[in-house]
């Protein structure tokens, strides 16, 4: 072609943010049926699994860890505080703070979700048996880690 090159990839399908946000969205979208059979949206799910193994996180902390802006996850709680899942309580250490904390019905909800969503996680990652999955998810970590703290590590580990 007269020497116009032309390209065979888009700059998206060699672009990690896209690659990551591509891959996140395809394997997740394979256990969102499994929600669906339980009758569990996806942000519940998440709160769910957030909550899970944790003393109660505050709205903030919630919203960041489900990916929700702050007024959607307010009103996602509201109506789970409702439905009797989970319950607004005072931080103990700052009145000001409200933490969220599961109540059983959350996690009988969330238990056989749990089980499911490591079982898919493995089948996912047998798909790729040349992959180190700690060293996967230790850089998938390092990445959400908060850039002062990622300076602060690499700084001890020297």
């Amino acid at each position: 072609m007269d020497g116009i090159m032309l390209r065979t990839e888009r700059f998206v399908d060699d672009y990690l943010l896209y690659l990551m946000a591509r891959a996140s969205h395809a394997v997740s979208s394979e256990f969102h049926g499994t929600l669906r059979k339980a009758g569990v949206s996806v942000p519940v799910w998440r709160v769910l699994a957030t909550l899970s193994g944790s003393p109660g996180e505050t709205v903030t902390g919630l919203a960041e860890a489900c990916l929700l802006q702050q007024p959607t996850m307010t009103k996602l709680l509201d109506r789970m505080v409702r439905d009797g899942i989970v319950k607004r309580m005072p931080d103990q250490r700052d009145r000001r703070v409200v933490r969220i904390q599961m109540l059983p019905r959350g996690e009988q909800i969330v238990r056989g979700l749990l089980v499911s969503a490591k079982s898919h996680e493995a089948e996912v990652l047998s798909r790729f048996p040349a992959v180190d999955r700690l060293q996967l998810k230790q850089l998938l970590r390092a990445m959400l880690a908060k850039p002062a703290r990622v300076r602060r590590s690499i700084a001890m580990a020297a």
